[in-house]
């Protein structure tokens, strides 16, 4: 009996200690005393993001009285700390020169729309986001519109995962075009000898009666993998202590014995790793000695810290002494996103890998963990390197990123694309693009600029805008008369490895339907569109709720498509975790009330 008595109390003592919690206090500052609010503070053990107050201060309970907490602020050069609980933290963030400051890239450009006129938009909090929301523009003055396309799809997998550890969403997180571009919706095989199809649809808005949805559907041509050019591939690995968690390289490594099943005996594979240290792990191998990449892979551990410029250049070094001419040659950069590097670094990073993707190396970038991907460098990187940028939540993701959409992740048939949407004043009046939300930083910097995006082999995206149709558009709908043009599209590419720039172009008729009568895969974008901008919390969808994107999500999914059924499990379980927060609010408003009275 006594010895089951001392067993009860070591239980009991374990279940204490392991829901006890610890609070981290304290202060950051500038150096010249000033407090800095909006601070990001991220603990490594957990990955989740904090912000200090309006005062520079802040508040947060942990599950371990100690932990390397990280503090970045825009502009200001990142800082890490080992912090306890039992000590009040104080921090001083150091100003970057100027010449070390990165410069965002812009995701849409409006000709001729003044940033200044821009600045028109930002109300209450949004002077504080990062992400701007577009608003709408009045087509007889700025009838030119423009937006970079690429094959980022990773805003849908993080949103996902914080759904399903029941944290809120940050707003910033939510990139509406990731999340369309996620479903790869409305395929349809470009014409023999052409590289794009074009669609584009008019329909009624659920969310405003008095607008109209524009849906602009671009596919590229499906690339025979056995017909292919040979692959170089190089994968930089980070191994650094921040790894050293269930979702982040055990699943890293799990994901890339998926893509090395992919490989042909013609394709070669190298292995560089940053963390406690950083080298080649494995020489160039061919795709055939798929046992020897194997055990590389598994045998991989994390420690250290991360090194990320010293892994980059050895990762590019790689590429460039095993090039294949005319061939595939990419790095696969995976990791949390914590680079450990002074952000004068970051920027000589940023203009390696520019200048690398003139040379025909490809950057492709995996993410894993939480909390990395609202200010994310590596999707910064992969903008840079030509190249796209995947969010790996889960075994399942990795596996349709990596096996089942394999040629559109690695393999590239167009550089530098640039959609250009030119409308006519005639029968659009006002036209607002939904997602290619640009950062406010980038609106602010009168030197940022456009760049166009990398496409892969098989993608299907869709672009939406909300427009408010003029009167002539109305009577033509009215009399069923679609010969007429409502916008025209120009398209800006070049060929992998090739400077050489081509146009493609597409009339963009005004082929009205109902949106009852809308094709699913349209009306399933709809719900989509819908969703990211209730949990951006859009100004412009104000009388939607999760009801109605599930009603409309339940009638427009394909029952075959696992990722279309799974949509509507994550915007029931968002409708539970927000639902919840507002009946605290309410009653909470109504004990303030009581009080009053």
């Amino acid at each position: 009996m006594k010895t089951l008595f001392f067993i009860l109390v070591f239980i009991s003592f374990q279940i204490i200690v392991s829901a006890q919690k610890f609070y981290f206090r304290g202060e950051v500052q500038d150096e010249a005393g000033n407090p800095l609010p909006n601070v990001t503070i991220q603990p490594q053990k957990t990955g989740y993001l904090f912000k200090t107050g309006a005062s520079g201060t802040f508040g947060i309970v942990l599950e371990n009285s100690t932990d390397t907490l990280s503090f970045s602020l825009e502009g200001f050069c990142k800082t890490n700390m080992l912090a306890s609980a039992d000590n009040y933290i104080r921090i001083k963030l150091k100003k970057m020169s100027s010449s070390a400051v990165r410069r965002d890239k812009l995701l849409s450009l409006t000709k001729d729309l003044r940033r200044e006129d821009q600045k028109e938009w930002y109300t209450g909090n949004e002077t504080y986001a990062s992400l701007l929301e577009n608003h709408f523009v009045n087509a007889k003055r700025f009838p030119n519109t423009g937006m970079s396309l690429n094959v980022d799809r990773a805003s849908y997998s993080n949103i996902r995962r914080f759904i399903s550890l029941k944290s809120f969403v940050p707003p910033d997180a939510v990139r509406i075009e990731e999340m369309l571009n996620y479903f790869n919706l409305n395929y349809k095989e470009p014409e023999k000898g052409q590289l794009f199809s074009a669609r584009t649809k008019i329909s009624s808005c659920p969310w405003n009666p008095e607008s109209q949805l524009f849906f602009v559907n671009l596919s590229s041509a499906k690339l025979d993998l056995d017909s292919l050019p040979p692959s170089h591939l190089v994968f930089l690995i980070d191994v650094s202590g921040s790894m050293d968690m269930p979702n982040r390289l055990p699943l890293l490594k799990s994901s890339f014995r998926l893509l090395v099943n992919n490989l042909r005996d013609k394709d070669s594979v190298a292995i560089v790793v940053y963390g406690g240290l950083t080298g080649v792990m494995l020489n160039t191998t061919s795709g055939a000695e798929k046992e020897k990449i194997f055990k590389a892979i598994d045998e991989l551990e994390p420690g250290g810290a991360t090194p990320g410029e010293s892994g980059i250049k050895l990762a590019y070094s790689v590429a460039r002494n095993h090039f294949i001419k005319g061939g595939n040659n990419r790095v696969i950069l995976a990791t949390d996103g914590d680079f450990n590097v002074g952000l004068k670094t970051e920027n000589e990073l940023d203009s390696l890998i520019t200048a690398q993707k003139e040379s025909g190396i490809y950057l492709t970038c995996l993410g894993v963990g939480m909390g990395n991907y609202k200010d994310s460098k590596i999707q910064t990187l992969a903008q840079n390197g030509n190249g796209n940028f995947s969010y790996l939540d889960s075994y399942n993701e990795a596996e349709k990123v990596l096996l089942k959409e394999f040629t559109q992740t690695l393999y590239s048939v167009a550089d530098g694309v640039y959609m250009n949407v030119e409308f006519n004043p005639e029968y659009v009046k006002e036209y607002r693009l939904i997602g290619f939300d640009n950062k406010v930083s980038a609106l602010r910097d009168t030197l940022s600029m456009v760049e166009g995006g990398e496409i892969g082999s098989g993608h299907s995206m869709v672009a939406m805008f909300e427009i408010i149709p003029t009167e002539k558009n109305i009577t033509a709908i009215k009399s069923g008369s679609a010969d007429v043009a409502v916008a025209n599209i120009k398209m800006n590419y070049n060929l992998p490895r090739q400077s050489k720039e081509y146009v493609f172009t597409y009339r963009c008729p005004l082929n009205f339907s109902s949106f009852e009568q809308l094709d699913k895969s349209y009306r399933f974008s709809t719900a989509v569109s819908m969703f990211g901008a209730l949990l951006r919390e859009s100004k412009f969808i104000r009388s939607t709720s999760f009801d109605d994107i599930i009603k409309i999500g339940t009638t427009a999914i394909n029952p075959n498509d696992l990722s279309q059924k799974e949509f509507l499990n994550l915007v029931d379980q968002a409708k539970k975790l927000y639902s919840k927060t507002k009946k605290k609010k309410e009653k909470d408003n109504d004990k303030k009330d009581r009080k009053s009275n």
